[in-house]
Formats: structure tokens, sequence, C-alpha cells
């Protein structure tokens, strides 16, 4: 009997084992076929946690909040599982402490020693961060990231002048000179003791950090010392330095693991995760899950020839969203417009696909990424863009690499352009009597900080590295619209606004024309007839949700979490009521207001951003 031929095939975001032989080949052959090998994947993101998160509801937290114990129980289990072949990391944002870094660095060092080859794959991160992933065997970086490697900037605060404003004394002793609990209550700044405990505590912790940093990348603390101090660095340039070991795409990250593992591996997005209990009457799911029997859509037997329609809806973030009973959270995450992608790239009953644009623009790491999906995908099949009001900044990124653009005449659009910079607040604190006291490891430590503006050769740092995003904007720009444009690029970019149909006489669209027009276009591209149109991802209701993350069988973005809900919206609960009546009041500029809410949370969070340069609302 001849043998079946064994291949790999890499769908979207993991491996499959695929065997492929005469037809009647028989289970007897099966039974002998070798057990795929694993490779384990852990998504670092979400709130890390000591204490483990017990309940019926607990799988709604997966990827928001993961517990230290679970994640290195896991990660130790695969250090001793001989199926497992190697081990994926991959991270967005994960809120550590320094003693929490250490254990995990630990648990990736017993990885290593056992023979795991460990991958990390980022898409930006901080100092902290980065002393953690770089324990990796091989990290890798998105393009258009930054390695925020500045050392670390920490705080006190002292609130006796706002105790003062509103008439209130402190009246506090303590036992030793260096027990400096109450003083942000009686004094507007550090005793003296105070700041030497301080200092001595962010020295060790400083120098820890420049000992992890040089172990795993083979270079002195006073190399890593120094490397700090002139950061932050653009991905090609931590290349360079020898921070990082590749700057690649998705794709191309897997595409090296399936090369080094070398033999057939399916990748287990759940690795080791404790199975739940089985749903029933006496559970608090248990109703819930009939309902979802009762309810549930039946399953076409096979589907229909179509075109998918994929929504980038909102500012643009990096990460993934995070639904709730409330609904989906808002914005055009990355990571879930990237998997979106990559699910119609590899479903062989999609044709084409329309990516539907209504966005002023945002992180501009994240549109980086969506916009490398949209090549990737572009290079399997037709691929058309079609803009809402607005696809400006962002917007326009991250529709540029589209085999046609099609937009209405009065949408918004281009504003080629990069805007970046910190918000000063000192003077409002100074206002409410609080005073902040600033400590710094690194030169540029406090480059963000907001007590004071940047100085001049900050000012300059930072310059430059805007300079850099923007060159790689209109690079993006200049390569895919290059041979359509009808003036220089500088002529037309700048941050220069246009409508649709003034972006058209300048070849910055193809058409002029709706959404459904955009659909049919795609369609006749390979001659569909009878197609459906597909959202993807399907929306999902709630319940929906709620089961298949408790059952573990939903399909996840981030498989390979969700962003936890921070920002200055969270920040703000006094906000809440007052945005909720202008909602009933006057909805259009409650929109706008929390447009802007979230421009001042985007650029505190990544400081340079694509962005339209104002928001308006007419009447």
């Amino acid at each position: 009997m001849r043998r079946a031929k064994a291949e790999l095939l890499w769908v979207g975001v993991g491996l499959v084992f695929v065997l492929s032989g005469p037809v009647g080949w028989g289970a007897e052959a099966a039974k002998t076929a070798p057990a795929p090998a694993v490779i384990a994947h852990f998504h670092l993101s979400g709130e890390l946690t000591e204490s483990p998160v017990a309940g019926p509801f607990s799988g709604l937290l997966e990827g928001q909040v993961v517990s230290l114990k679970d994640l290195v129980r896991r990660m130790d289990q695969a250090t001793s599982d001989g199926k497992v072949k190697a081990v994926i990391l991959t991270f967005d944002r994960l809120q550590i402490g320094f003693g929490q870094l250490e254990e995990i660095r630990q648990a990736i060092g017993r990885l290593k020693d056992g023979g795991k080859k460990v991958y990390v794959r980022a898409e930006g991160m901080s100092t902290l961060n980065y002393a953690l992933v770089c324990a990796g065997s091989h990290l890798s970086v998105a393009p258009q990231s930054t390695i925020w490697l500045t050392g670390f900037y920490a705080e006190s605060v002292y609130v006796k002048g706002l105790l003062d404003k509103i008439g209130v004394q402190a009246d506090f002793l303590h036992m030793g000179a260096y027990k400096s609990a109450a003083e942000m209550l009686t004094r507007t700044s550090p005793s003296e003791p105070a700041q030497e405990n301080l200092n001595w505590l962010l020295d060790g912790w400083y120098n820890s950090l420049a000992d992890m940093i040089a172990q795993s990348r083979g270079k002195t603390p006073e190399q890593v010392r120094d490397l700090i101090d002139h950061g932050p660095y653009l991905a090609e340039q931590a290349l360079e330095k020898g921070l990082i070991d590749a700057v690649a795409t998705q794709d191309e990250f897997l595409a090296r693991v399936k090369k080094e593992v070398g033999e057939p591996a399916t990748v287990d997005n759940r690795y080791a995760r404790e199975k739940r209990a089985e749903v029933n009457l006496g559970s608090p799911l248990g109703f819930f899950s009939i309902l979802s029997e009762l309810f549930k859509t039946p399953e076409a037997t096979q589907k229909k020839e179509a075109v998918a329609l994929i929504y980038v809806d909102g500012a643009i973030l990096p990460g993934y969203s995070q639904s709730t009973i409330f609904g989906p959270a808002g914005g055009a995450f990355s990571g879930d417009i990237r998997k979106a992608l990559e699910t119609a790239a590899g479903d062989e009953t999609v044709k084409a696909v329309v990516m539907r644009v209504d966005s002023p623009g945002g992180s501009a790491e994240a549109s980086e990424i969506i916009l490398n999906a949209t090549r990737q995908l572009r290079g399997e099949k037709p691929f058309v863009v079609s803009m809402g009001n607005v696809a400006g900044s962002g917007g326009y990124y991250v529709a540029a690499a589209a085999d046609s653009i099609f937009a209405d005449e009065t949408t918004i659009t281009a504003s080629i352009g990069v805007v970046g910079g910190k918000l000063v607040t000192k003077g409002l604190w100074d206002k409410l009597g609080v005073n902040w006291v600033g400590y710094k490891r690194g030169a540029n430590a406090d480059f963000l900080a907001g007590d004071q503006p940047f100085d001049a050769g900050q000012r300059k740092l930072f310059e430059d590295y805007m300079q850099k995003v923007y060159d790689v904007f209109k690079g993006h720009v200049a390569k895919e619209r290059g041979g359509k444009l009808r003036k220089p690029l500088d002529e037309i970019a700048g941050g220069r606004v246009y409508t649709g149909r003034q972006a058209l006489d300048l070849g910055l669209i193809d058409q002029i024309g709706g959404l459904d027009k955009a659909i049919q276009y795609a369609a006749d591209k390979v001659s569909l007839k009878g197609y459906e149109v597909r959202v993807i991802p399907e929306p999902k209701d709630f319940l929906t949700q709620l089961m298949e993350e408790y059952s573990g069988e939903g399909e996840r973005p981030s498989n390979i979490a969700v962003r936890s809900a921070t920002g200055l919206l969270a920040n703000q609960p006094t906000l809440a009521p007052w945005l909720d009546l202008l909602q009933k009041t006057e909805p259009q500029r409650a929109r706008a207001l929390r447009q802007a809410l979230q421009r001042v949370d985007l650029i505190r969070q990544e400081t340079v951003i694509l962005m339209m340069p104002f928001d308006m609302i007419v009447q």
C-alpha cells in the first residue's frame, strides 16, 4: 500500500498537520501515523495577578487577568512535556511587577534548560517589559514598533498643599527616621532619609534590570546602561544595536518557527489550561447553556462563495479588543483586524475581500500591523478598500496597499502626517496643591513625564524619531500609490486633508462609490455570481461568547488579548454620568468629546500617533 504524504500547512496563526494520500488509505495506516509535535503558545496580556481567579465566570477573564501561579505551572509543564518541541510567547502590554518579572524569566530559563527554544513575538515594549521578553531564545518585533528602553521614572506624591486648601491638618508621628509613610500628608516634598531610602531602592532595581538584560543579550551591564541612556529605539535601530533578533511580520515570524522546528507540529493556543467542569443545571451557567443550544443557528453544510467584509471602525489601537455584556470595546484593534484578514486569506470560499475603513487614525504601530496584514492578503486574493465618513492619517495608512480604493465624494481622507508629544500637567497639580517628586534611572527615563516639557536634547531626539515615522508613512504611500499620484508626494502630504473627490483628482484613491459598489467591484474581479457578503469576524452575541470562553472552544484573535480596560475614561468615573446625559441630549457632541478624550489617551500611551488634525461636528 502506498504511504500517504505528510504535509505541513501553516494556516493563519497555527500549524495544521495534514495527511494526504490515495482514497481508501485506511484506518490502519492512520493509526500508525506519528502524532504531530506540539508548539506551546502563551499569550502574555492583561493584568498579572498573584491569586488565581476562580468562579463560574472566570472563563470570561481569560486573556484579561492572568494568574502568575497558573502561568508558571503551565510553562513548567511544557518544560517536562516530551511532545512540546518549542514555545511561542506573544506579548501584548502585560502589567507586571519586578518580582513577577523575575519569576517568569526563571520559568523561561527552565524551558531553555529543558531543550525548548522559546520564540518571542512583541509589538513594542517598555524597559520593564523588554527585560522580561529578552529572556527568550529568539526575540522578534513587528515593523514600526518602538522599544522604549529608556530606564524607568518613579514619582512620589505629596498632598499637604491640597489638605491645606480644604482646611485639613495631618498630625502624624513615626518611629524610625526612614519610616516616611505619612510624609505625603505632612510634607510637600520628601525628607532627606526618605529620599535616601527611595534612591537606594531604585538603584537596586536599575542594577538588577541592567544585569538581566545584559545576561540575556550577551552584553555587559555598562553597555546596557549606555543603550538605555540613548533610547528609545525604532525596530530597525534595536536590531542594529543587538537588542532584538529580527524585525518581522507575524507571518515571517511563524515561518521561521516552522522552519526551525523542522517537523510536523501543531500550535496549542491553550496549552495546559485546566479543564473546565461540565456545565450542568446545577451550575450558574447551566441555564445559559440550554438557551445557547436552543437558539443556536444551524451551521450550513457548505459555505457559499463569498466576498469577505472586514471593518476598521474607530480609532486604530494596538492589541486586542475586550468584549463585555454591553458590547465590544470601541476602537479598531490591530490584533483583531490582522486575525480577520488572516482568516479571510485562509478560507477557500472567500474569493475577494473588502475592508471598510471609517477611522480618523490612531497608533502608528497598530496601523503598520494592519497594513502588513493587508499586503499578505493582497498577494493571495483581490483586496479592495471602501472608505466611510473618514479614512484619514492612520485610516489612510491601512488602506494604502489596496488593489483599489473607493470613497464617497464627501469622505474625509489623506492627512499623511504624524503628530506626537505629551501633556504637561504640573500646572494642574499645582492648582490642586498636589506635588509630585520624580526620580529617574536612565538619561531619558523622564522622556514622557508630565511635570515638564521636553528639554532641548529630548526635543531633538523626539523630532528625529517622529521624522522616521513620517518617512515610513510617506514611503508606504510612495510604494503603493506612487504611479497613480498626480503631484509630488510632498505637495500632497504634510497632513493635508481632502474630500473623496479631491483625493480622486490627486490619485490618492481610485474610484468614487460607496460600500455596495466596492463589494460589486471585488466580486467582478473574480467573476463571482450568486455570492454572499460575509462579515469577518462573524458578529456574536454575548451569550455565545460567554459559552465559547467557558467551554474553551472559542476562537480568539490572539490565537497564534484583550487589553485591560485602562485609559483616560477608565480613570475618570465622574465623567460617566455626564457623558451619558450628553449622549441623550447632544449625541454629536458626546461622540466628539469621547473621541477627544480617546485621542488624549492615545497620545499618553503611544506618544506618536497617526491622527486626523481635528475633530469636527457639523449640524
